[in-house]
């Protein structure tokens, strides 16, 4: 019924940090509930959150357990900023869509933030700028333009020349964009501290579950699973990542294969201010530093093929991507300690999929995509918390399935 997919290979370095333990049950017996989440990571927890805060029941299951599909995988740099530049989206949906597009991003994050410190999880939250780096899809004058549309988008965004960037920040190209408040965060804590705050709301977690069937009535969904007992529920949420429902229309994106290392701890090799650094090419080159001073790395982006050739070429993309880390950064000790792999998916457009699936109106998916998943869920959560309050998200329209290329 869900498309399977092996989600991450290697050790995360997430994996070095302890993460609040989120216990889960067997399902032995049927339940019901107002919703049933499918799916455990991100996206899941901050579904499950955000439903329970405003009282509904909520059961969540996942077929492996809580955290363990594509949530460790995440190198985690929380931005607002879009990996489509506000300047070429604009070509792609239009100037007030791309805008909304950028503004509802950014309101995404900082509404993120907030709940973060609301809920007190301590998930090592820090705010960070970022770099936004010349490169083959944004040259310098491209760089230029980006900066202006953002600014009368009321986005925040400095270019900054290449001697400006050599000077505050050590980093030899021809131009980059600064922009402050971005975040960073370890996404198991984080996730964890979702799933305890809808935990002490009475939310009920359920693993390992494989749900095998939607049958869809008038006023609820019956869900079988592989194990023989039944969830109903009023409404179901996807969040399976990239494992996707085979009734939600998977044309419209394709998954790509990533790799990733981290460094050894080393705070004073980092350039000053701790951004978080980024290209404005495809595949592009990302990284950030953890809380003890890793500093994580990742690209190499290709299509996903299978399992077998992405392992396969662990060995080599994590060369390379010590070998660029080492260019941009000379200052740094670019030694893999950790080195992985995931997938993710991505869309023409580089938007999110939130909201009712087609034909379905029961069923709602969160599908966040590309280098804004984080940011994606959150915003995935308000649009189904909407929705399931009985009202209409303004830009509701803008990221569901509806008249998307």
């Amino acid at each position: 019924m869900i498309r399977k997919l092996d989600l991450r290979t290697g050790r995360p370095v997430w994996l070095a940090y302890r993460a609040p333990r989120v216990a889960s049950a067997k399902l032995n017996r049927d339940v019901r509930a107002d919703v049933l989440v499918v799916g455990m990571g991100i996206s899941g927890a901050m579904a499950a959150e955000a439903l329970t805060a405003d009282g509904h029941s909520v059961v969540a299951i996942d077929r492996r357990g809580p955290m363990l599909g594509s949530t460790p995988a995440t190198t985690a740099l929380v931005l607002f900023e879009i990996d489509q530049p506000l300047s070429l989206l604009s070509g792609k949906i239009s100037r007030e869509k791309a805008r909304r597009a950028w503004q509802r991003s950014r309101l995404a994050l900082q509404a993120l933030r907030e709940r973060i410190l609301d809920l007190g999880i301590g998930c090592d939250l820090t705010d960070r700028p970022s770099l936004y780096l010349a490169g083959n899809m944004l040259d310098p004058g491209g760089l230029r333009a980006e900066t202006q549309v953002r600014r009368e988008a009321g986005l925040s965004a400095i270019y900054l020349s290449p001697g400006t960037l050599k000077e505050r920040f050590g980093i030899s190209r021809k131009g980059a964009i600064l922009s402050p408040g971005n975040l960073a965060l370890d996404p198991r804590k984080l996730t964890a501290g979702m799933l305890a705050a809808a935990a002490r709301r009475g939310a009920r977690f359920f693993s390992p579950v494989e749900a095998t069937g939607f049958e869809e009535g008038r006023d609820e969904v019956v869900v079988a699973t592989r194990d023989g007992p039944t969830i109903r529920a009023k409404h179901v949420v996807l969040a399976t990542g990239y494992e996707l429902l085979k009734s939600v229309p998977g044309a419209r994106h394709r998954v790509i294969s990533t790799w990733a290392i981290a460094t050894r701890p080393q705070r004073r090799a980092y350039p000053p201010g701790e951004p978080m650094i980024w290209e404005a090419s495809d595949p592009y080159l990302y990284l950030r530093t953890t809380g003890d001073g890793r500093i994580v790395c990742g690209g190499e982006d290709e299509d996903f093929a299978d399992d077998d050739r992405r392992d396969a070429l662990m060995a080599s993309k994590a060369a390379r991507l010590s070998a660029k880390l080492a260019a941009l950064l000379p200052g740094v000790d670019a030694t893999p300690e950790f080195a992985w792999s995931g997938s993710f998916g991505t869309t023409a457009d580089g938007l999110p999929f939130a909201g009712p699936v087609p034909r379905h109106p029961r069923l709602f998916a969160a599908m966040g995509y590309g280098g804004n998943g984080i940011t994606w869920s959150q915003l995935a959560s308000e649009i189904i918390r909407t929705a399931l309050a009985g009202g209409q998200d303004a830009d509701a329209s803008l990221f569901g399935f509806g008249n998307r290329s």
